[in-house]
């Protein structure tokens, strides 16, 4: 029995920094441990700042989803005064996010998990020539095509919310503009172009017909488009085989509007949908540098332990759901709201079904932003103001493009006097729990080949950009 450790890190093409360490045996990862090893510090910012400073300085956070984060802050802000959006304001809101999330899975597609697959490692596959083709960085085709219909799809951005990233048209009561007739006419030609994209590149056929596809076998003919050739390398690597997570699927529901959210909130284990209670939510401090005590997020605190003490190897917390590990992100999504393809994979919980339900994310994100944009009306009021909020606890919680974000605010004396962000990355790369339990990444990556030469083994990139890691987000 051979018995090394190997320190993978930082990995390229992240958002942020992230080391692994990996105890390797006989050639497979025995066990993982993840590090986020930057800390930013942007609770402890919030302290003392005037509440709607929070619309300012989340967005902040992160150049990808500062979307995610402005919507979380202003559901805060509105729950906490007891504030609803005016109904428009909340689908130009849904608009705004869904574009941002849409965006941000194709990004992932083409510029950051594809690219692995050109590297030389895999020349002679049947495959490789077409990925080397279409998805060699800086160079495939496929970067160009998207980098193009990326820019022209965020033109809605600047529609609706005047710039992107780190808009301010957000907040409690709804959005900062009322879109005219001409802008709704220009954000469908827009919806309708981006569709062209989608339905010529990426899947060679209508988005109608990927979202039918119901059974694996069902997926596995598919092979049309970009997502086609995914497929195929998928078949002949087995990614349905590696990367397993904890098989507990959390979403705390997409695109709230009018009391309601596009897509269902719950947690899916055994087959079976349960009620999501944020209150059983608890952030362990067991294995991250910082001080204080395991705590709900509305009575959390951020005191980071600047001599960064044994047993704790990272600056990520380690949020749990009643004391359980839960996956998020667009997969989670899919199988908690129930499509039926994402219910077939939803047991494997591999490299495959995270990217596949990235893929019916990105056909429905596009539906239903069809849909939103439709129901503009020009007519309609798209904000309600809301009052200066003195005091009052609030929560706002979306779902990013990486899965469920949270944001916990505490106000006194209309000062903020608590601010705690969960973000999608801390839930997969949080490290180990009190009860040594490891967190969804560093789980999946356990039994992951390594080769003898590889100092970045290519099973452990293709299972860590699976989750797609924002390591910016996880150490706010």
């Amino acid at each position: 029995m051979t018995e090394r450790q190997l320190l993978v890190g930082p990995f390229n093409r992240v958002e942020g920094d992230l080391e692994i360490r990996l105890n390797i045996r006989d050639g497979h990862v025995a066990a993982a441990y993840a590090n986020s090893p930057l800390f930013r510090g942007f609770e402890m910012m919030l302290l003392g700042k005037d509440p709607r400073d929070a619309l300012t300085l989340t967005p902040r956070i992160c150049g990808i989803c500062s979307v995610s984060q402005s919507a979380a802050a202003a559901f805060a802000l509105a729950d906490a005064g007891g504030h609803a959006m005016a109904p428009q304001g909340a689908v130009a809101a849904s608009i705004l996010h869904g574009v941002e999330n849409l965006a941000d899975h194709v990004t992932h597609f083409n510029l950051f998990f594809m690219p692995d697959f050109a590297r030389p490692a895999y020349a002679g596959r049947a495959w490789h020539d077409r990925v080397v083709q279409r998805f060699t960085a800086m160079q495939g085709s496929a970067a160009r095509q998207v980098a193009e219909a990326r820019s022209q799809l965020m033109h809605i951005s600047g529609l609706l919310g005047g710039k992107w990233p780190h808009t301010l048209a957000i907040q409690p009561g709804g959005v900062t503009k009322t879109p005219d007739a001409r802008d709704r006419i220009r954000i469908i030609a827009t919806l309708r172009a981006f569709r062209r994209y989608l339905e010529g590149a990426l899947f060679d056929g209508p988005l109608e017909d990927f979202l039918a596809l119901d059974t694996v076998d069902a997926l596995d003919a598919w092979d049309r488009g970009d997502a086609g050739l995914f497929l195929s390398v998928s078949r002949d690597l087995g990614l349905d085989r590696i990367g397993r997570g904890p098989l507990r699927y959390l979403s705390a529901g997409a695109y709230p509007m009018n009391g309601a959210r596009a897509m269902a909130p719950g947690v899916w284990e055994d087959g079976v949908v349960s009620p999501f209670d944020p209150a059983e939510v608890v952030e362990d401090l067991s294995h991250a540098w910082m001080l204080g005590a395991d705590a709900h997020p509305d009575a959390g605190q951020t005191v980071p332990d600047e001599d960064m003490s044994d047993p704790a190897y990272s600056w990520c917390k380690a949020p749990r759901l009643s004391g359980r590990v839960v996956e998020v992100g667009a997969f989670a999504r899919q199988v908690v709201d129930g499509h039926p393809l994402a219910r077939a994979l939803a047991a494997e919980g591999s490299v495959r079904a995270r990217i596949v339900g990235r893929l019916l994310e990105i056909a429905r994100t596009q539906v239903l932003l069809e849909s939103w944009a439709n129901a503009l009306d020009p007519t309609a009021r798209f904000m309600d103001p809301a009052p200066t909020l003195k005091s009052g606890h609030g929560v706002g919680l979306v779902e990013a493009a990486r899965g469920t974000l949270g944001h916990w605010l505490r106000v006194e004396g209309g000062k903020i006097a608590g601010y705690q962000i969960i973000a999608p990355t801390t839930w997969n790369f949080s490290p180990r729990d009190g009860a040594g339990v490891a967190g969804p990444v560093e789980a999946a990556l356990v039994g992951a080949e390594v080769g003898e030469a590889e100092d970045t083994p290519l099973s452990v990139q293709h299972i860590v950009r699976s989750f797609d890691p924002c390591m910016v987000c996880t150490v706010h």
